[in-house]
């Protein structure tokens, strides 16, 4: 019942805050006090005022999270310790936190300090593919492509380029940038076994799909 008065109350202030501040006639009135009315009766209706406030959680399923594993192979695939490593550090940071927006925003203010560093552009790709959780959007895909652009003969762009490609169901594309990724490492590395053992991964999904599509198949 207390929180029925108190409701009544709101209301009547509003009203006369709506009166003076708009400046409302006669005629304005009835509207007015129709639409508090409505408002206290389904307050009267459905609100419970006596239940306890409890905090609700954001749905488990769709929480990012942070790859500790994936950003030790960022860093252990020709990172070197330079101007980005802070902007990267900070930048995982927040990511572990679950700050996937400040995550990225934090490399796309490195970038811009150092464009023409391509372990920055390595980082704020991965971390924009973590904001849209596995999405691979545009300014990603920008990102990963101007890491390539300063350092085409290094592994990591090529690798996490082509990770985030097939992470988006884009497996032809990833397949060529992997393709010729593995073909520049020597042979019986276990990079060089685990991009070809991927591939054929890829190959296979590739020929399922293939299948699919023909009339007449299961």
């Amino acid at each position: 019942m207390m929180g029925l008065f108190i409701a009544g109350g709101l209301a009547l202030l509003a009203a006369i805050g709506v009166a003076f501040g708009a400046r409302i006639g006669k005629v304005g009135w009835e509207p007015l006090a129709a639409a508090l009315l409505i408002g206290i009766a389904g307050y009267a209706w459905q609100g419970r005022p006596s239940l306890v406030g409890k905090p609700v959680a954001a749905d488990g399923a769709r929480a990012v999270r942070f790859d500790e594993a994936l950003a030790e192979r960022r860093r252990n695939m020709g990172e070197r310790v330079s101007s980005a490593t802070k902007w990267l550090v900070l930048s995982d940071g927040l990511a572990r936190q679950g700050n996937t927006q400040d995550s990225a925003n934090i490399l796309v203010r490195a970038v811009k300090d150092d464009p023409r560093d391509p372990n920055l552009w390595v980082g704020l790709g991965n971390a924009l593919v973590l904001h849209g959780s596995g999405v691979l959007s545009p300014s990603a895909e920008y990102s990963y492509q101007q890491a390539v652009r300063l350092a085409p003969d290094a592994p990591s762009p090529r690798f996490f380029y082509g990770l985030a490609l097939a992470q988006s169901g884009k497996l032809e594309p990833a397949r060529a940038i992997w393709s010729k990724l593995a073909l520049s490492l020597k042979e019986g590395t276990p990079f060089r076994a685990e991009l070809e053992s991927n591939i054929a991964a890829i190959d296979a999904l590739l020929a399922r799909q293939s299948g699919a599509a023909m009339p007449g198949s299961q």
